[in-house]
């Protein structure tokens, strides 16, 4: 059965080749353990960047809620960052950080709406808006490496994720309900 498997996987590799599949790089994943750990990587140095981050944005911020959630979040942030610490000391490797280009331009489209809006309840619908994108990719990035550390048999590990994602989860209804019960609505005001 195994024989079998290997010559569907190498005439599978052989097709997509032809049809223009995307060359992998020389140290490209090619194990689950190896893709989760890659993931993890991302996901630290994307943390690490929202320490940064997240002070800017409450700095630019006038709701009381907003700059209160944005704030908490950044405590949340910084726990985050030490839980992913243990996620790498659970599965024996080093904490590592490499650049994670989806929240590097999820930052950077923040910035934008910074510099494309006035100070006040305009600027902070934006900031709000920003601050969303980024839980949605926090979001869908913690659910994906739960799951990969469950499959893997990595409990402990996947219970610390699973932690995290909840937290990304209750800011991104916070941030929602900032918006929908002040921010948004002081926003269409000014209409």
């Amino acid at each position: 059965m195994k024989t079998t498997d290997n010559k569907k996987e190498t005439a599978l590799k052989q097709e997509a080749k032809k049809s223009g599949a995307v060359k992998p790089k020389s140290n490209a994943a090619t194990g689950l353990t190896e893709l989760f750990e890659d993931s993890l990587k991302d996901i630290y140095w994307a943390e690490k960047a929202l320490t940064k981050a997240l002070p800017k944005m409450a700095k630019n911020a006038t709701s009381a809620d907003l700059i209160e959630a944005l704030n908490a979040h950044l405590t949340e942030t910084e726990e985050h960052v030490i839980r992913l610490e243990k996620v790498f000391e659970l599965i024996g490797k080093k904490a590592t950080a490499k650049k994670c280009d989806a929240m590097d331009g999820l930052i950077e489209e923040g910035k934008g709406i910074l510099e494309e809006t006035e100070l006040g309840v305009v600027r902070d619908a934006g900031i709000i808006a920003a601050s969303q994108k980024i839980e949605h990719y926090e979001i869908a990035t913690y659910g994906t490496l739960r799951q990969f550390a469950e499959t893997l048999g990595f409990e402990e590990a996947a219970a610390l994720l699973e932690q995290t994602l909840d937290e990304e989860k209750g800011a991104d209804k916070k941030l929602t309900e900032v918006a929908v019960n002040a921010v948004n609505l002081e926003a269409a005001e000014l209409e």
